[in-house]
């Protein structure tokens, strides 16, 4: 039984010694968005929604909460907005090439309408980040359209 309560000791003390350092914070501007925003041009209920459930892992800013200053938790939310970041940056918006822009604007779309994206892992502490029926459908409408103005231009 010692043995269990010197391990017991070491965690919390390992766990208190963790909490002075943690990970970069993805602390850009929301205004980095921009050239994202005036190139798409998502409807205000689009632009909304991509507020809400996107930009928080897929732009150069991050709205953290509160638990963020824990570690491990902050490390995990790091990880995910690292991954998430390179799979689309909205940040990054006009250093992509049209063909990349056309890519990722059908992998938006599919994302959404397969339900895979926001993540679940997002959506359990950002209640309001769950899509609606009407919303999915509004995002894949407005990203189809967007993917296809990419796609003439292309063959143009």
């Amino acid at each position: 039984m010692k043995i269990l309560k010197k391990i017991g000791w070491f965690l919390l003390v390992a766990l208190l010694i963790a909490q002075f350092f943690s990970p970069e914070k993805n602390n850009g501007d929301l205004t980095s968005i921009t050239a994202f925003v005036q190139e798409t041009n998502p409807p205000d209920n689009v632009h909304e929604i991509l507020k809400t459930t996107c930009f928080d892992c897929h732009s150069n800013f991050t709205r953290y909460p509160w638990y963020n200053n824990i570690t491990p938790v902050n490390y995990w939310m790091a990880d995910h907005v690292r991954h998430g970041k390179g799979e689309v940056n909205f940040s990054e918006w006009s250093t992509y090439s049209l063909k990349k822009k056309e890519h990722k604007m059908e992998e938006v779309y599919e994302e959404v309408e397969e339900k895979h994206m926001p993540l679940e892992s997002y959506t359990w502490i950002h209640s309001d980040a769950k899509l609606t029926d009407e919303q999915i459908k509004a995002v894949v409408d407005w990203a189809k359209s967007v993917q296809s103005d990419f796609k003439s231009q292309l063959n143009n």
